[in-house]
């Protein structure tokens, strides 16, 4: 077994009671466990919450060899079915139960000719094979998939994020202490302020940021936080120029979860007045963001229409 080097695959948690989860969530995964039974699932959520994990880890449990994982956003074509998947789904095997296949990153399939052909593949060996399907926009999944399986939101509400954070700092604590990283406490806990609720992200960083050995107060001034502060006076002032600039310094990730930190500051960037339109124009542009193909134009046009139509304090 080759030895992995990215820490998001090296301490990938094998099992679901492993998983930084809500409670209400990991409930519901313990019991397909506990029946020896994982139906049909669609995982949706944002980049890095755990989906593609927790299907990894409910088929280690459940099926051990018995399943295959297939990216979706490299292999999205009508021949991935045929080549693939269906050849898995009818062919033998070696272990006993129903098998499974991963297709992780599903809403990049094809609406019009795969995602249509996987339903009649999951209707024609539902008796000894199942499909989890995970992804990022449940909107570009077609509406007859959404029918045929179990559908989970990986949405995290702040309270259970606040518990998710404490929970994943004593795990973040262990990989640097396994890796021999020194660190300040304080530092990790911010650092995953940051990035919550990326818990991909937050690895992959602190990885980085390892490299040199220590993780201390420095790290913090490589991670910044994005500055909400300074993209307001941007916005007062109509520098349009400045906040295109800051837009791309600053939309790293999801762009939900840019639109989401804008969001939760508009009562204090804004007239009071404001603050309702604002609301309409974020959530218009959260949604286009599930079907553009370029997230900074996107982005920026929001920005635009921010300036244009509300008042700052």
């Amino acid at each position: 077994m080759r030895e992995e080097f990215l820490w998001v695959e090296k301490y990938r948690p094998k099992t679901i009671s492993e998983c930084v989860l809500p409670v209400r969530i990991e409930k519901s995964f313990q019991e397909f466990v506990d029946n020896k039974l994982i139906p049909n699932l669609l995982l949706h959520g944002g980049s890095g919450v755990g989906k593609t994990t927790v299907a990894l880890a409910l088929c280690e449990q459940v099926c051990g060899q018995n399943y295959i994982t297939i990216n979706a956003s490299e292999e999205s074509g009508i021949e991935v079915l045929r080549d693939k998947v269906k050849r898995f789904a009818v062919t033998g095997s070696l272990y006993p139960g129903r098998k499974m296949i991963i297709l992780d990153e599903a809403d990049y399939l094809h609406p019009q000719s795969t995602q249509p052909a996987l339903r009649r593949l999951m209707e024609e060996h539902s008796r000894n094979c199942g499909f989890i399907l995970t992804c990022n926009y449940p909107s570009k999944i077609i509406p007859p998939l959404h029918s045929r399986c179990t559908v989970i939101d990986f949405k995290i509400t702040q309270s259970e994020q606040d518990i998710i954070k404490e929970s994943f700092v004593e795990r973040v604590k262990h990989i640097l202490d396994t890796e021999n990283i020194s660190y300040e406490t304080d530092v990790v806990v911010e650092l995953t302020d940051n990035y919550l609720p990326d818990l991909r992200r937050i690895l992959n960083e602190l990885q980085r940021s390892g490299a040199s050995g220590i993780i201390d107060i420095e790290t913090l001034q490589d991670h910044g936080a994005v500055s909400i502060d300074e993209l307001c006076d941007l916005l007062k002032q109509n520098k349009f120029d400045e906040v295109r600039q800051w837009v791309v310094e600053n939309q790293e990730g999801e762009p939900t979860a840019l639109l989401r930190k804008i969001y939760d500051s508009l009562s204090v960037m804004l007239e009071p007045e404001s603050v309702p339109g604002a609301v309409v124009i974020i959530s218009d542009y959260s949604y286009k963001s599930t079907l553009v193909s370029d997230q900074e134009i996107n982005l920026v046009a929001c920005m635009v229409e921010l300036m244009a139509n509300c008042e700052f304090r």
